[in-house]
């Protein structure tokens, strides 16, 4: 059943929970990581609002998510066992995560400590389970033929876990060596696992065709999954003396400096695939909850480079992310803007008050 042939907000909004996609937690990683950025820039007030939409995002996803599971349990089976969406479920890791660094930013370590412990248990949980319920468990052969950006996701969720593990390694004293231990480890696992996904999705692009329609927003993750390592990277080498920190940290200050070149060479790359999927081949750039995870990368690039800027003595790096997350604000507000107009128009709008035509189904749009 169509949105449009629903006259019933109730059922609607029901629709909507229904064919929610696994990766809209990406909007919480967006807002969040822009928060941060525009502290560190000192712009107050926008962070304060970024920090807002981002924690009632948070609060709001989960809600629905908890909807999902218990009234839409074969759908969320169903996600769980396609290799296109499953991985979208790695965004609840890395929002988690980035809203509990920008709250240790204020202070609040005991709340961004419970929200690492959720997201690390969660991590450990989905990275044993997704690769198994969407890839090895699946008979849909050949699998490879499904990679796509969303794969990078599972690489964000691992650093996400090291920045996390890495902002509160010098608060708890008491704690210091096994956060410092949480934050190399998953760090080295999210870098190996940025070469996997690179791997797969790269002989996806080569072994098959590959249309325009196939390039959408998450393959930018491909350069937020880079950012997020350098910026993971940067954390652990401000940390405090660590037996784990001490033995890594010149590894990983040289390894965020690659990090970093290859991330920038990406931009371009990424931005011409855009242009060749909208203009030259006209597909309209309209909303999908899959936008979301474009926003997230150029936040996080802005923010990583700032960061490694300060930890590696890099000036220029850090004026390029101060100027790049001007770049990742405009882009997350005008999306924001295009969601809600999305939202009003399928799901709060009356049906008789919608245009013909111009409402597809949510369960599509958000695929």
């Amino acid at each position: 059943m169509s949105i449009t042939a629903s006259s019933n907000l109730s059922e609607r909004v029901q629709h909507a929970v229904r064919g929610l996609t696994p990766g809209y937690f990406a909007i919480v990683m967006a807002s969040g990581i822009i928060s941060v950025g525009m502290r560190l820039n000192g712009h107050e007030v926008l962070s304060t609002t970024l920090l807002v939409v981002c924690a009632i995002s948070y609060v709001l996803l989960v809600v629905l998510t908890g909807w999902r599971v218990l009234g839409y349990w074969d759908e969320m089976v169903g996600d769980f066992t396609d290799s296109r969406r499953a991985f979208g479920f790695f965004t609840f890791i890395a929002g988690t995560n980035v809203l509990g660094v920008r709250l240790a930013m204020d202070g609040r370590y005991l709340l961004t400590a419970g929200l690492l412990v959720v997201a690390g248990i969660t991590w450990l949980v989905l990275g044993y389970v997704i690769p198994w319920t969407a890839v090895l468990g699946t008979n849909h052969r050949p699998v490879i033929a499904h990679a796509n950006g969303t794969w990078f996701i599972w690489v964000v969720a691992s650093q996400s876990v090291a920045v996390s593990a890495a902002s509160l390694e010098p608060v708890f004293g008491s704690a210091r060596d096994w956060l410092a231990v949480v934050a190399v480890f998953s760090w080295s696992v999210g870098v190996f696992l940025y070469a996997a996904a690179g791997i797969f999705v790269a002989a996806r692009m080569m072994l098959y065709e590959f249309r325009p329609a196939d390039l959408n927003p998450p393959y930018w993750v491909a350069m937020g999954a880079c950012a997020i390592t350098i910026l993971a990277a940067a954390r652990i080498v401000e940390m405090a003396n660590a037996p784990m920190a001490d033995a890594t940290r010149g590894l990983i200050a040289g390894a965020a400096v690659v990090f970093w070149a290859f991330a920038t060479w990406l931009i371009p790359v990424l931005t011409a695939a855009g242009w060749w999927r909208h203009v030259t081949h006209r597909i309209p750039l309209s909303y999908e909850a899959t936008l979301w995870s474009m926003i997230f990368p150029f936040g996080m690039y802005a923010v990583a480079s700032i960061y490694l800027g300060q930890a590696d003595h890099l000036p220029i790096v850090g004026w390029i992310g101060r100027a790049f997350l001007w770049v990742a604000f405009t882009a997350w507000a005008l999306t924001l803007v295009a969601m809600l107009v999305h939202l009003a128009r399928t799901v709060l709008m009356p049906a008789s008050a919608i245009p013909t035509g111009a409402s597809p189904e949510v369960g599509k749009r958000a695929r």
